[in-house]
């Protein structure tokens, strides 16, 4: 309700003002176009963090991709962005199937793995495969995501899942993509001894600092209570958007499965990109061009091409 002024009701809102002075009461308002709406402004979004190993409670807010994120994940603590080897949502333990992609669901509390032991194995290569699923942090750093039982690494207890790939044979791959990683271990020749230079993630004793009355750590267990997530672009701001469908999450599933058995990599950012582009490919053959115009990096054998079409297109159990 607008209160009454000196000389009665203040003007209408939007109508026209001459030497700054409102129409008079009971004159009519010429007609003329409706003044536009202010942009709604964007939500505030801030969110919750901590490192794995323990420490306090920090917030964030103003990132728009995963290399922002650490640098505020860093800030918040007093620690170099380097430091961070990858992230998790909702739990501080090591656990691949709650690694923070590009998509953040905005109750989401995350967790950032840190730096710790460095260590040296040397591996002789007896197989074409070594049992590693490879990914990266979209930051500069590939990790070990997942260990084939009754593979060569499998045999050695000193390799773990979560532990950052640093170097093979003294040869840095810091920067590298997580694809580049496995196909220079693929390319290792076989009877031939080769050095691994492994970064595991530190390690607190019994997560003392995440303590809390239930035993849990501060979100862990936490789901989000909505659709709505953050997703982080690589150019460009990020923008809320609704998750994915349970088929789009189940095709993507598929598609980072067949990239795990042909390429030896994981990656959900990855599989969901194909996805988006299988489903608006009539064919095979406009997959392959599309995904080539887009990720011609990845030499995707024309075979895994017509596999991911085949998985997002004519899953199994579908009808044609």
């Amino acid at each position: 309700m607008q209160r009454a002024g000196r000389h009665g009701r203040q003007p209408p809102e939007g109508g026209p003002m001459e030497n700054g002075v409102g129409q008079e009461p009971g004159t009519p308002e010429p007609p003329g176009p409706a003044a536009p709406r202010a942009p709604r402004s964007r939500p505030r979004l801030v969110f919750h963090t901590q490192l794995a190993h323990g420490s306090p409670t920090g917030r964030i807010e103003g990132f728009t991709n995963v290399k922002e994120l650490y640098a505020k994940i860093a800030e918040v603590f007093d620690i170099s962005p380097t430091e961070i080897l990858f992230c998790t949502l909702n739990t501080h333990k090591v656990d691949m199937q709650k690694l923070l992609g590009g998509q953040i669901g905005l109750e989401d509390f995350i967790f950032a793995h840190i730096r710790g032991e460095t260590k040296e194995v040397e591996v002789t290569k007896t197989e074409d495969a070594l049992g590693l699923t490879i990914t990266d942090n979209g930051a500069g750093y590939a990790f070990i995501k997942r260990i084939k039982e009754g593979s060569i690494i499998n045999r050695l207890q000193t390799v773990c899942v979560g532990d950052s790939i640093e170097a093979i044979n003294d040869q840095t791959i810091v920067g590298c993509r997580h694809y580049e990683v496995a196909r220079m271990l693929r390319e290792l020749p076989r009877a031939q001894p080769f050095t691994l230079r492994l970064v595991q993630p530190k390690k607190a004793f019994d997560m003392i600092g995440q303590r809390t009355r239930t035993g849990k750590s501060p979100g862990e267990g936490r789901v989000a209570s909505g659709k709505e997530t953050l997703r982080l672009r690589t150019q460009g701001p990020a923008v809320l958007e609704d998750g994915p469908s349970p088929s789009e999450e189940e095709a993507a599933r598929r598609v980072d499965d067949l990239l795990e058995s042909y390429m030896g990599i994981r990656d959900s950012e990855l599989a969901s990109t194909m996805v988006e582009a299988a489903k608006g490919s009539p064919s095979v053959a406009q997959l392959a061009q599309g995904l080539d115009s887009v990720l011609g990096e990845f030499a995707f054998p024309q075979e895994f091409v017509a596999e991911v079409w085949a998985a997002v297109c004519h899953p199994k159990g579908d009808k044609e």
